[in-house]
């Protein structure tokens, strides 16, 4: 199958496609002598892999890593684990992250009139501005 083909079974749009062959998480395939690139099951089942390990959030290097582990029939499972504990961690933090700047904003709107008064809490934070000092 071609490339669009490719992006339809999978759901990876050509573009990320190419990019994954650019840097290297994906191998190029074969190609026509058309230079049409041609994928088969194999490949299809690999950016199956990626498109699941991005809806995860993993970054392009830790899917490198997760696609050679894939592929690696002897490794050791501890090695995935370790590679999805520290995944965790990371979106713990970031996910921390998001409430704190959830709640500042929800204090920025509490204190923000919402009336035709120019003054804005919201702003006057964005700004540098402490909107508690009035």
């Amino acid at each position: 199958m071609n490339i669009g083909e490719a992006s339809k079974e999978t759901g990876v749009s050509a573009k990320m496609i190419r990019h994954y062959e650019r840097v290297g998480l994906f191998p190029e395939p074969p190609r026509t002598e058309g230079g049409y690139r041609q994928y088969g099951s194999n490949e299809v089942h690999t950016l199956r892999f990626i498109r699941q390990a991005r809806d995860l959030g993993f970054s392009i290097t830790q899917i490198g890593e997760l696609v050679n582990l894939w592929k690696d029939r002897r490794r050791p499972s501890r090695q995935v684990k370790a590679l999805a504990q520290a995944h965790i961690k990371e979106l713990e933090q970031k996910a921390a992250e998001l409430l704190a700047m959830k709640a500042t904003l929800e204090h920025l709107v509490h204190c923000c009139h919402g009336d035709d008064r120019p003054e804005c809490p919201i702003l006057e934070s964005l700004s540098g501005t402490d909107p508690d000092r009035r």
